[in-house]
């Protein structure tokens, strides 16, 4: 699936070697279904990934990567002087998911955490007129850290040869899983990995309303709904300042 000149020369805005996508919503959807990997970075895995060289790898690599983190964006601002178009994972998702018969002519494979995270995603899928049978969800198993592979996957893909992969499972651990399978492939379907972004719909997670994504909250609800899970892991996330402030627009090192 080749990408048409107009929509891959869109503007990109380039941090820490990332170049991020910086148009509408509806362009973004327009240039991800058209093939490769999709990636929508957060600022806990951003702040670490010069000590993950997989994940690093594979962010690089993307095809499409929208600024998901309001923290990078707020970053970029103070200290490059540049106001950035932040576009998050969750809106990417919500206006792909408006054109349901854009997607009924896709083939899909969704790819989820767990059996109850398949079930919610059927269902709602269903509520909204999208149609999508067992056959065309996979329960990934528990991946560990560093370099993701999943040959059973890479076999169910080669056997239905979806024109879109929606990765939903763990951040850091998706975009690896992602640019693996593409360099497995012997075609270049759509894969999206927008993690946790199908759970704020479905209700597994605490929902997201639209004006705390706007206001760059999703953090802070996120922390609010499970504080034990999401504290450390956003505290995490200020090391992300030292990076951008250190390396800018250029990849940091591995291990900088």
């Amino acid at each position: 699936m080749a990408k048409t000149a107009d929509i891959s020369t869109q503007h990109t805005a380039r941090v820490l070697g990332i170049n991020f996508f910086q148009g509408t919503p509806e362009e973004a959807v327009e240039q991800v279904l058209q093939g490769g990997l999709t990636v929508a970075p957060s600022g806990p895995n951003l702040a670490d990934m010069d000590r993950m060289p997989a994940y690093r790898q594979a962010v690089l690599s993307a095809d499409t990567a929208v600024l998901d983190s309001g923290f990078l964006v707020l970053c970029w601002k103070t200290l490059h002087g540049e106001q950035l178009s932040r576009l998050s994972g969750l809106l990417l998702l919500e206006t792909m998911l408006a054109n349901v018969t854009q997607l009924k002519r896709m083939s899909q494979l969704w790819v989820m955490p767990t059996e109850e995270s398949l079930q919610r995603t059927k269902d709602y899928l269903a509520r909204l007129g999208l149609e999508v049978s067992d056959e065309q969800f996979y329960v990934a198993p528990h991946y560990a850290e560093g370099a993701v592979s999943d040959e059973a996957l890479q076999r169910k893909v080669e056997a239905q040869r979806p024109d879109l992969i929606m990765v939903n499972v763990a951040g850091g651990k998706q975009e690896v899983l992602g640019h693996w399978l593409l360099q497995q492939l012997n075609y270049r379907p759509a894969v999206i990995c927008t993690g946790a972004a199908i759970a704020f719909k479905t209700g597994e997670q605490a929902n997201i309303p639209k004006w705390g994504d706007r206001l760059f909250l999703g953090w802070l609800l996120r922390i609010i709904s499970d504080p034990s899970r999401y504290l450390g892991r956003y505290w995490r996330a200020r090391r992300l300042w030292k990076l951008i402030k250190r390396y800018g627009a250029e990849p940091p090192p591995e291990n900088a």
